[in-house]
């Protein structure tokens, strides 16, 4: 018999709060760990995670517990237990303290499979808003940035929605950041008309990708935007971290200019390497511009000066601990826990977050005059802002202004981004939201360099989006890019190791394993899948295989363990392991006496076949769609919770099929069909239509009917509709009735 009475002089800090052991004598006879707990008025304990199954008994006072963001209330008589791995805490909102006392036991039964939950942190049951980092509209994007959080956001969301999470990929323009305006500079137009520009080619650049945005914000031309940004500004002004005061800034020797951001360059007060003001690339850590070595102005070859000037600034050294609690509620990787750690090591932090400039957006009633928002303030906000704006479109009352708890974040950003996201907007919303515990992921790129060197739009260094997608090559570049893209280091393109990867792997690869399934299928079966017959144990080895691709595709798209690199190389595995299970297999297709169990081999392959094309769609989606078709099944849009067969007497349509290769010459009869197919759905004139299927784009039976009407009396062409519903995008259905069409028909209408 054990008994163990409450002590508050035995407690001791621990979790944040006070805490003291209970005796539960020998844990290999006992199993089972306890204390006693304290947690003070106004105080709330660590959030954590661990592999213990763990009960919570109240014994006195008032408060809640937050389990994965999900709020409880908690009072005397009560038992509460969670499970392994969900992040928890307890938060005392009464005015005595909240006593419990705790069991816990290790389970790995129990714990093992929690850890691989799909919709673990209760993904299934709030909101998922993904954000990727707004793209600065100073130029076009090109395959550094599409490789990093653009890519990875679209692929998160994509998986997220066949697993039945209400989940939305949230962008946007960066208008208001200064690099607008060195460009606008150079290109002789103003900072809107550079920022309108560029905003719309990014947007374009997104849709050639596949990228799928649900919320686009351009922030100088959104009417409720800022408004909503002053307002927010506000709340963070009103705290007494935030005050107008004079400090240190960097001016030019000649005209005096205020100098910032892309406007100076120099030596990183931390790390030494070349970086302009304000942040630097390389270790993350952000300067002042006046504590830069040897500084050099952008645009003027005087010497830079010290002086003071007012501006809005914010202690952020007084919110280290907030930061650092903020980090235990979501995923936050290694890099951004070391480099938090790294910030704080120093004494102050004095950050300016408004800035002398015309470009932008001044603070509402203003103690400083000639000054704008920092843009990382207006960052903060956007991502606040963004999330209104999906709540108008789904009809949810979602509110920039109210912040939810039950609301999950999830940011994918670049390393040289993580100070502003990860510290930085934190800080801003506990400013502006004292009571909001914002529970956010974070998912970071380091540099994918080309030939060696920083992909660099100031420097036009890159390989831009434009030049290499089109409908034929998007899928190639989406997965190369994949499974290439910088993790956990950086990593480097070379425009001939892609088209190498195209043509070896892709194309001599997986779409010669297609193309041979679907001749022996045809040859052998009527073109139809056939049913299993006997199984061999080579066979079941097999589909236990497939299973662990599976498992592993599960893995690396999930929120916990999200890695492209990781599901690419498992989707090259699947086919690789089907190559060379077909290989094995070839010896008894042709024997009489094996016919039942060479059927069940070629099932199989199908089956493999299949799974590539569903668990291929977040990545690909375009080659998803496309296989699924051939496969005569519908568009994937569920993922696979086992490794399923297609159904027997499926017509297949593979042999032939061309899924990679180079990008043909576009049909002269493009541009006319696809202003018809915009007309037909009453698109506006410039919505991009040539890589969407009509089905895509939202075309039903009665619409494919007098598009028909249409083709056939201007071209004379035969197309049915089930052609015009298939799989083929707008392009590739201009060449198939360019086949079919006599040239002098085809001159006039192109």
């Amino acid at each position: 018999m054990i008994i163990s009475t409450y002590s508050a002089e035995a407690l001791r800090e621990s979790f944040g709060i006070d805490m003291s052991a209970i005796d539960m004598g020998p844990v290999e006879s006992m199993g089972v760990g306890a204390a006693w707990g304290r947690v003070a008025p106004g105080v709330h304990s660590d959030p954590h995670q661990h592999d213990e199954t763990e009960t919570f008994v109240i014994v006195a006072g008032t408060g809640e517990l937050i389990v994965d963001a999900g709020r409880r209330p908690v009072e005397p008589g009560m038992v509460l237990q969670f499970e392994p791995f969900e992040t928890h805490y307890l938060d005392n909102t009464g005015d005595t303290d909240l006593v419990f006392a705790t069991f816990y036991w290790r389970d790995t039964d129990r714990a093992v499979p929690k850890a691989g939950e799909i919709n673990r942190r209760r993904f299934d049951q709030r909101p998922i808003f993904v954000f990727s980092s707004p793209t600065t509209p100073n130029g076009d994007l090109h395959l550094g940035h599409l490789s990093g959080p653009y890519l990875g956001a679209d692929a998160f969301v994509r998986y997220q929605q066949m697993n039945g999470v209400r989940a939305w990929h949230i962008a946007g323009s960066d208008d208001f950041q200064s690099w607008v305006v060195g460009t606008a500079r150079r290109e002789g137009r103003s900072p809107a008309e550079t920022a309108a520009h560029y905003s719309a080619e990014i947007l374009a650049t997104h849709r050639m990708m596949d990228i799928d945005v649900h919320e686009y914000t351009v922030s100088n031309q959104d009417p409720t935007y800022l408004d909503g940004l002053r307002a927010f500004f506000s709340r963070v002004a009103a705290s007494p971290l935030v005050e107008p005061r004079e400090g240190p800034a960097l001016f030019d020797g000649a005209d005096g200019s205020y100098l910032y951001e892309g406007d100076i360059s120099g030596g990183c007060p931390t790390c030494g390497n070349g970086t302009s003001g304000n942040m630097c690339e390389d270790c993350g850590e952000p300067n002042f511009s006046f504590d830069l070595t040897e500084p050099r102005a952008t645009s003027s070859d005087a010497s830079p000066r010290v002086g003071d000037i007012t501006r809005y600034m914010l202690a952020l050294h007084e919110l280290r601990a907030d930061i650092e609690t903020h980090h235990h509620l979501g995923r936050v990787p290694a890099r951004v826990k070391e480099l938090t750690n790294r910030v704080f090591q120093r004494d102050r932090i004095d950050l300016a977050i408004s800035h002398p400039g015309e470009w932008g957006v001044e603070p509402p009633k203003s103690e400083v005059d000639g000054q704008v928002i920092w843009v990382w303030v207006d960052m903060a906000y956007r991502f606040l802002h963004g999330i209104e704006s999906i709540g108008r479109r789904v009809g949810e009352d979602w509110r920039a202004d109210a912040p939810r708890e039950n609301w999950k974040i999830v940011h994918f950003l670049g390393y040289d981004n993580t100070f502003y996201h990860s510290i930085f907007c934190p800080a801003m919303y506990r400013l502006a939201y004292p009571d909001w515990h914002p529970d956010i992921d974070y998912n970071l790129n380091e540099f994918y360099r080309l030939d060696g060197s920083k992909f660099s739009t100031s420097r036009r260094h890159a390989v831009w989006g434009k030049d290499v997608l089109g409908p034929h090559s998007v899928d190639a570049v989406r997965f190369y890019l994949s499974l290439t893209r910088p993790e956990g280091r950086g990593t480097n393109f070379e425009l001939a190791a892609y088209e190498e990867f195209t043509q070896e792997t892709l194309v001599g690869g997986w779409q010669r394993w297609l193309n041979d399934l679907g001749a022996r299928i045809d040859k052998h079966y009527g073109g139809k899948a056939p049913d299993a017959g006997i199984w061999t144990p080579e066979h079941t080895a097999f589909l236990a295989r497939l299973e662990s691709r599976r498992l592993a595709l599960t893995g690396s798209l999930g929120q916990d363990g999200f890695s492209l690199n990781a599901a690419a190389e498992a989707l090259s595995g699947i086919v690789t392991d089907a190559t060379a299970f077909a290989a094995r297999e070839a010896a008894m297709a042709e024997i009489p006496e094996w016919k039942d169990e060479a059927r069940t081999a070629i099932a199989l392959e199908l089956a493999a076949a299949r799974l590539l094309a569903t668990c291929a769609a977040p990545v690909i989606p375009r080659f998803a769609g496309k296989l699924s078709a051939a496969l005569g099944l519908p568009e994937p849009a569920v993922w696979p919770h086992t490794v399923p067969l297609v159904p027997a007497g499926t017509r297949v349509d593979l042999a032939g099929q061309v899924f990679f290769g180079a990008r043909p010459e576009p049909s002269a009869l493009l541009p006319w069909l696809s202003e018809l197919v915009r007309s037909t759905l009453r698109l506006p004139e410039n919505e991009w239509v040539d890589d969407k299927t009509l089905v895509g784009l939202g075309m039903e039976s009665l619409q494919a009917v007098a598009l028909q009407y249409q083709i056939t009396a201007h071209l004379g062409a035969d197309i049915t509709v089930e052609e015009l519903m298939g799989s083929r995008s707008v392009a590739e259905l201009a060449t198939l009735l360019d086949n079919g069409v006599v040239p002098d028909t085809v001159a006039v209408h192109a």
